[in-house]
């Protein structure tokens, strides 16, 4: 990989952990549900004119997708977000990664091995060292919805490859639009304050918002498809891990977190075992 892509390789996990962190600092003025509609928003107003309509089977799978992966899986996310620390959602999180690929084993009959199985079981036992620290158990509604989410978002995962040939800019710029009013209609229904929320917020808020639905999810996005395009995912994945650890370093420096020896044990762990199961074994 060429030094300038590798940076690029860097910068895309760190805008995404970036974001995850401000949207826990955004939650002083936004209900979570909110945030997260004014997230996709943002992200359909800006880039939805840009891309190809699909055809009509498509778009209905892709609101299938937004409602699962959308809707569900953030909605998860960021409630549990919004009850405990930035830095262990950032690692509880990383479920995905086992999740993906329990669930590509289930429904996609692909062959999980003996090296992702072991990256499974290691990222398990990580879990467990999490929830064991007494901090993590007094959150742990907090803590299952975010792992809640990670196993939602797998789901999305194996529907998102039913979908077909999609762009990836398509694909994004059409979720949100239709994510977008479902969590409108949900904020509604579940949250309060959203009127207090929207006129009381000043540019600093309304400045984070646009880092979410500008930045973390076009930018973001955008760099990951581009190297997508050039290198094997096999090359590309493995940056991926950087995610955990500038979540939870950045939760630290701007949220001003303490990190446990229990919880940085556990998130080792953890990442130790997303790396055996991302990290393919090169054959010389």
């Amino acid at each position: 990989m060429k030094p300038t892509d590798a940076l690029l390789a860097v910068l895309v996990p760190t805008l995404w952990s970036l974001g995850f962190t401000l949207s826990k600092a955004a939650f002083d003025t936004f209900p979570p549900v909110l945030l997260i509609a004014l997230r996709f928003g943002v992200t359909a107003l800006a880039f939805i004119w840009a891309v190809p309509t699909p055809a009509r089977a498509v778009l209905w799978r892709i609101f299938l997708v937004s409602v699962v992966s959308g809707s569900v899986q953030y909605s998860l996310a960021y409630l549990g977000l919004a009850g405990m620390d930035a830095s262990t959602a950032s690692l509880l999180i990383q479920m995905e990664v086992p999740f993906a690929a329990l669930i590509a084993w289930i429904f996609l009959k692909e062959r999980i091995g003996w090296r992702r199985a072991i990256g499974m079981a290691v990222a398990f036992v990580g879990i467990i060292m999490i929830a064991g620290e007494p901090r993590v158990q007094e959150t742990w509604f907090p803590a299952l919805l975010v792992i809640s989410a990670a196993f939602v978002w797998a789901i999305g995962q194996v529907m998102v490859r039913a979908i077909g040939p999609v762009g990836g800019f398509t694909l994004i710029a059409w979720m949100a639009a239709f994510a977008s009013p479902q969590l409108f209609f949900a904020s509604l229904v579940l949250e309060s304050g959203q009127w207090e929320a929207l006129t009381g917020a000043g540019l600093p808020q309304w400045g984070l918002v646009l880092y979410l639905g500008l930045v973390m999810n076009g930018v973001g996005y955008a760099l990951w498809y581009h190297l997508l395009g050039k290198y094997d995912v096999n090359r590309c994945i493995p940056f991926l891990m950087l995610v955990p650890v500038v979540g939870v370093a950045s939760a630290v420096v701007l949220l001003g977190e303490t990190i446990t020896w229990l919880i940085a044990a556990g998130g080792f762990v953890v990442v130790a075992g997303i790396g055996i199961i991302t990290i393919e074994r090169r054959v010389r």
